[in-house]
């Protein structure tokens, strides 16, 4: 299936551990889950007139499967590599593949936290980066690639 101008989906991907988002360190990443983001991501995209597809693994090669699998279709890419921002090659070579937007997001300042955190290996591929707004720049990202495509 090749990607039609009429259709508009995007896709968001989470990366490992947000799938316990709400229990693990509420501190700093709150205390909404990663079910109420997607619901709430869903909605705006109806209001929006977007499909939003939502996809979480906690495995790098499923990750880049999603993208490869995604790549003909999607309008745009919103993705939370969580701590494969830091380190994934794998993900970024997908990435490379998406003829679309992507707003990589972190729900956390990462420059705020500690200096491994400092360097993401798709910040300089990305169209937009969104850091430290918590659940609301999911909602940033995803009113950014509407208004892009």
């Amino acid at each position: 299936m090749s990607k039609h101008e009429d259709s508009k989906t995007i896709l968001v991907i989470h990366g490992p551990n947000l799938n316990m988002l709400g229990k693990r360190e509420p501190d700093i990443y709150g205390k909404t889950t990663l079910d109420e983001i997607n619901k709430n991501l869903e909605n705006l995209g109806k209001k929006l007139g977007i499909t939003v597809n939502t996809f979480q693994s906690n495995h790098e090669g499923s990750i880049v499967e999603k993208i490869q699998d995604a790549m003909e279709d999607c309008r745009g890419l919103i993705i939370n590599p969580a701590a494969y921002t830091h380190t994934s090659i794998a993900i970024r070579d997908a990435l490379l593949l998406v003829d679309a937007p992507i707003i990589e997001i972190h729900l956390s300042n990462i420059y705020k936290r500690e200096p491994f955190r400092h360097k993401s290996m798709i910040a300089d591929i990305a169209t937009a980066q969104i850091s430290g707004f918590g659940m609301l720049g999911y909602s940033m990202a995803l009113e950014a690639i509407a208004t892009m495509i």
